[in-house]
């Protein structure tokens, strides 16, 4: 099978995660701000599904990330999505973490295993992104209304 360039890997991945997600999801945004990731959002940048190059093992890093400059608003996310974390366990699999991570951010992760970059590894990883965006989007609505509904 032809191998793939980490960067036509991240370059050509967007496709096929909008591809698997239901139409209602389809109109998320695509950002590259760095060669080794690529982020998903739905008009909150700072609030972002994210695919790059895990840090400190070999593989991927698949997750939603609260990166926003509240750090209250990160820790709330994070303790929303811990709430739900037996049920995203149970869709997911027991390799979901929810923890703090650096400058006050937090993410729901995991590290997906490392492959060969070629269109069938591609083809697993893009599913699984979308399997993420799937079941945390609406957890995340669901926080999300709720703090826009303790200011009104």
């Amino acid at each position: 099978m032809t191998k793939l360039t980490h960067t036509q890997f991240l370059k050509t991945l967007p496709e096929l995660v909008i591809a698997r997600l239901p139409e209602p999801l389809q109109g998320i945004k695509v950002h590259q701000p760095y060669h080794w990731l690529i982020q998903f959002n739905y008009g909150e940048q700072r609030l972002h599904y994210e695919v790059s190059s895990a840090k400190h093992r070999p593989g991927w890093e698949l997750g939603f990330h609260c990166e926003a400059g509240d750090h209250n608003l990160n820790r709330y996310l994070l303790m929303g999505f811990r709430r739900h974390l037996f049920e995203i366990k149970d869709i997911l699999g027991p390799t979901v973490e929810a923890e703090m991570w650096d400058k006050g951010w937090t993410k729901i992760y995991e590290v997906y295993p490392t492959g060969e970059l070629n269109k069938s590894y591609q083809e697993a990883l893009g599913r699984r992104m979308a399997e993420f965006i799937i079941c945390l989007h609406p957890i995340y609505i669901e926080l999300r209304n709720n703090v826009a509904n303790s200011y009104r």
